[in-house]
Formats: structure tokens, C-alpha cells, sequence
């Protein structure tokens, strides 16, 4: 990159970046601070500051990067992110030997005695872990059960007794690493009933405080929609209203997410449409974004997501006689811009 800066914008937080190895987190123009993320954010800092790690769990779509990467800014610290990977083994967190190096000293001090000294050293390569404990960064380890549990045991002296254990093939030859009293971590993760995720040893569950996490609220899904498309807040109430209606079918149903209402919103404030009922663009943007497996297929095996969506647009828009309102599903008021 040549030392110039890259942004990278989340769901909601923006991370400045100046070079390979750490990042430096702070908030966008377009972060959406609500009461209900004021409140994760304040439990999550109360552990923090102590010296805990703190884990964000709940289910995708939810903002738990988002909200580490909040917290994280908050403690002022630089950032080292890590995705956790079925692949990792703890090498991939703490480093490894990446080959030898091979000296020659030839001493022709003596002109008639030529003295040749040759020295084969192996060439240790911290990783980010380390480079975190020893540097005091703050680490978030992005769904960390997608790591096997037996390359996350590094982590339990780390949490506990503040202690790295490393191979002495560093180049300062210690078997060990104090952590940094900077140090912290933060984790997040998905339920063990997703696709790759591992169950996690108790040991290290019982080293790190655990905040669930579900759907924002419908306050702060209205602005995080309008905050990221632009859409006025009529239009970005009624496409919420309409994704909080679907979660409602099913069984343990999460979806659709809040990603889900964006990709609708900025799609309307690209096109110049509106979320009306008898809006074609906005019917077919709802369909097409909102055709997931969560209402699988009837007994005959016909698709019922499309049905449903249609339905809940006719409801969430139906209320005041076809057009677009800012009322919640099933208030008899409707709310101002």
C-alpha cells in the first residue's frame, strides 16, 4: 500500500488500516449509536477495562464483528484480526519456523591460513497472536469455533495466567512470553448448529465473559437501514417491518437479517423507488432479496417464500389503505419523520 491508508467499512463501523500486521478501529460517519447499542457496548467495556475477554455470541446477521470492532476502538489500542478456520493449528496463531538461514564467515586474516566458519540458524516467524500479547494490541478473533479447540489451548495460559508459551526457537531464545498488560481479547461466534463450527473446550468458555447477542431493536434496525442506503426513514420503516414480520415464521427462525433490509434499501435509493405495495421494483427487490429456505415448501412442494413475502408486504403496507406508512406492525399510530 506504500504507508497509504485503505478503509474498510463494516455494517456499521468504519477501520483505518495502515499496514499489514495491525488496524486501527474507529467510528464511520455512518455509525448508528442507539440505546440498544450503547448498552452491549457498556456491559462489553465494564469487562474489558477489568481485564477480561469478552465473547460476542448470537447468530449471523447480528453486528457481533461490528460491535467488537466498537469496543475494541474504545480501548484506544491498536486491533489484530483474526478469522477463525478450520485449517488453523496453533502455529497459525502464535508462529512458526519459516526455514534457516545459513552464515559463512571466511577468516583470511593470515594470508597463508584461510579459516571458514559456516552457521545454520532456524528463522522463527512471530504470528498475530503473539504479535498482540507482546505489543499489548487488542485481539478480536472473528468466529473462533471455526477453529479446531486444539488449536485455540494456546489461549488458555494467555487468558489465565498471562503467559505465552512459544517454541525457544525465537530468536530470543525463551520458551515463554509475558503478555502485555494492554493485552485484551475479544471473541465472537455463531451457535454450534451452523455448518463448520466447532464445540469449544469448557476451559476456555470458563476464561472469557459471554454476552449474548440477538437482532438489534426495531429502533436501531430503522436507522442502521437508513444510515447505510440513504432511504428516508418511511421507507426504511416499512422494509423493516417487513423483514421483523418474516422472522416471525418458523421455527427458531433468525433470518432475514439486517443485511438483508440494506441490500433492499439501497437498491430503492439507487432505482428512486419507494417501499409502496404497488411499487413492481420494490415487489420484485423484496422477493428476490427475501428468497431464502426459511419457509422451505408446502406438502405439494411448491415454494412458499414468495407467497409469504407477498403477504407481509400487503400487511406491513396495507395499514393506511396502500400507502407507505412509518408504523410498526400492529400500532394504530403512525410515527413521524
Amino acid at each position: 500500500m506504500n504507508g497509504a491508508e485503505l478503509r474498510i467499512a463494516s455494517i456499521e463501523t468504519e477501520v483505518i488500516t495502515a499496514n499489514n500486521e495491525n488496524i486501527v478501529p474507529e467510528a464511520g460517519d455512518r455509525f448508528v449509536n442507539t440505546p440498544h447499542v450503547e448498552e452491549l457496548t457498556a456491559r462489553a467495556m465494564a469487562y474489558l477495562e477489568v481485564g477480561y475477554s469478552v465473547h460476542f455470541s448470537g447468530v449471523a446477521g447480528t453486528g457481533k464483528t461490528t460491535l467488537a470492532f466498537h469496543a475494541a476502538a474504545k480501548l484506544g489500542r491498536p486491533v489484530i484480526l483474526v478469522h477463525g478456520d478450520h485449517e488453523f493449528g496453533s502455529s497459525d496463531l502464535i508462529g512458526r519456523d519459516a526455514g534457516y538461514k545459513k552464515s559463512r564467515l571466511v577468516d583470511n586474516f593470515i594470508h597463508s591460513v584461510v579459516k571458514t566458519e559456516e552457521e545454520m540458524r532456524s528463522l522463527w516467524v512471530d504470528n498475530r497472536l503473539t504479535t498482540a500479547c507482546r505489543d499489548g494490541y487488542t485481539l478480536i478473533y472473528d468466529e473462533f469455533t471455526r477453529s479446531r479447540p486444539e488449536a485455540n489451548n494456546v489461549l488458555l495460559s494467555i487468558l489465565e495466567e498471562k503467559i505465552l508459551n512459544l517454541p525457544s526457537l525465537r530468536r530470543t531464545g525463551e520458551g515463554y512470553l509475558e503478555v502485555h498488560p494492554s493485552f485484551r481479547a475479544i471473541f465472537t461466534s455463531n451457535p454450534e448448529e451452523y455448518a463448520g463450527v466447532h464445540k469449544t473446550q469448557d476451559a476456555l468458555m470458563d476464561r472469557i465473559i459471554t454476552i449474548n447477542v440477538d437482532h438489534y431493536d426495531r429502533e436501531t434496525e430503522i436507522e442502521i437501514t437508513r444510515a447505510k442506503s440513504g432511504v428516508c426513514k418511511q421507507d426504511a420503516t416499512v422494509i423493516v417491518d417487513i423483514i421483523r414480520e418474516l422472522r416471525l415464521l418458523g421455527v427458531n427462525n433468525h433470518r432475514p437479517t439486517i443485511r438483508a433490509a440494506i441490500a433492499i434499501a439501497r437498491v430503492l435509493a439507487h432505482t428512486g423507488e419507494h417501499a409502496d405495495q404497488h411499487n413492481s421494483v420494490f415487489q420484485w427487490l423484496c422477493k428476490d432479496v427475501l428468497s431464502t429456505d426459511t419457509v422451505k415448501v408446502s406438502r405439494g412442494g411448491s415454494p412458499l417464500m414468495a407467497k409469504k413475502v407477498e403477504e407481509v408486504i400487503r400487511k406491513v403496507c396495507g395499514r393506511t389503505g396502500g400507502k407507505r406508512s412509518g408504523k410498526p406492525v400492529g400500532s394504530k399510530e403512525e410515527t413521524s419523520e
